[in-house]
């Protein structure tokens, strides 16, 4: 499947942003319990449905990199069945404009809703799917983060069976009045991230890792038509990013840090809570990072937790003694879980594999 020449140029402008300098906060993504709904969903964009009520919303959405309030609130539910992922946003917005309206154009040069999901956490093989105001959409795959240089981008990828609709609290692209915001409802078919024919990926009772993203531009007004922002010299301001589980830098693409969405069949409230050997790879890819930054300065990979400059690593007081092993394609970073006593391998292209 060939890529179209605009997405490789924005492939470009994304590399621009995604250096490796990270927060020194500790990211600890967000927790959602997914409710099986027996009444499958009208999509029509429509918060009042019955099966939406019986749900909680998701905390209202952050700044991707810090603690700065976001301007407009934004907040998600979500439902599933044995066919569908529902996922219902609901986005306060007082100017709601939109005037991209074909199919995998660059949706994020409008105000837009983002999801993305990585089904088995090992962040490879990970699905975007953006969508505006015009309810136009914008779905792809990759093979791999932008952070590796031979990921593959799946532009013509799109989702079979994707159902989305959108209810606008106002006028859309009328300037001369003030909206309420946008309702966006779809349902994602689970077949849509099968990896083979007989492959059974309904997550029942399981856990996804899943972030949406909200991207929202400064505006202004050109004979009645709204559009991005300029800054005096003609370049456009920077969007604005607002996100369910913050990322602790300006970069979606990295799936190790996106939230846990537990697809529950208990019938009424659940709880789930982040197993502990997902700390552990939280850990691995710290290394990773570190791993990134030490070859950046030194053109060689470090061998010790020494080199990284730290010297213990630890998960809920369990101490963690990761082995180092490099090699001629780069290196091996293996750690027995004191937990479950599965060792985890990170290799120099953030795959893991468990043992």
């Amino acid at each position: 499947m060939r890529l179209k020449i605009q997405w490789l140029t924005i492939a470009l402008g994304f590399l621009s942003i995604m250096g490796y300098s990270q927060s020194k906060k500790t990211i600890i993504p967000k927790t959602y319990v997914a409710s099986k709904t027996t009444t499958p969903l009208v999509i029509d964009g429509d918060e009042s449905d019955a099966s939406w009520s019986k749900v909680d919303w998701t905390d209202l959405f952050e700044d991707i990199e810090n603690n700065v309030k976001p301007k407009y609130a934004t907040k998600v539910k979500m439902l599933w069945d044995e066919t569908n992922f529902y996922i219902l946003a609901k986005i306060d917005e007082p100017h709601v404009w939109a005037n991209l309206k074909q199919r995998d154009t660059i949706i994020f040069y409008n105000n837009d809703f983002e999801v993305f999901i990585d089904p088995d956490s090992d962040t490879f093989n990970y699905y975007e799917l953006e969508i505006n105001a015009l309810n136009t959409a914008w779905d792809l795959f990759l093979s791999k983060p932008y952070r590796e240089n031979d990921n593959v981008v799946l532009n013509d990828w799109n989702i079979p069976g994707l159902k989305s609709a959108v209810k606008i609290k106002g006028t859309l692209n009328n300037p001369n009045d003030i909206d309420e915001g946008w309702v966006l409802e779809m349902a994602i078919p689970w077949a849509s991230y099968k990896t083979s024919f007989f492959d059974k990926n309904v997550p029942a009772d399981k856990f996804w890792r899943v972030n949406f993203s909200r991207v929202n531009w400064q505006h202004s007004i050109t004979n009645g038509n709204y559009e991005r922002k300029k800054d005096p010299e003609g370049k456009f301001l920077p969007e604005y990013n607002w996100v369910w589980s913050p990322m602790g830098v300006i970069n979606m693409h990295e799936p190790e840090k996106w939230g846990y969405v537990y697809f529950s069949s208990k019938e009424g409230k659940d709880n789930f809570t982040i197993p502990q050997d997902e700390k552990v790879k939280w850990e691995l890819y710290n290394l990773y990072r570190a791993q990134k930054e030490y070859y950046g300065k030194n053109k060689t990979w470090a061998i010790s937790l020494v080199s990284l400059t730290k010297e213990t690593i630890s998960v809920d007081g369990k101490v963690l003694r990761p082995i180092f092993e490099n090699h001629s394609q780069g290196y091996n970073i293996s750690v027995k879980s004191p937990f479950s006593n599965t060792t985890y391998i990170i290799k120099e292209d953030g795959k893991i594999i468990a043992k």
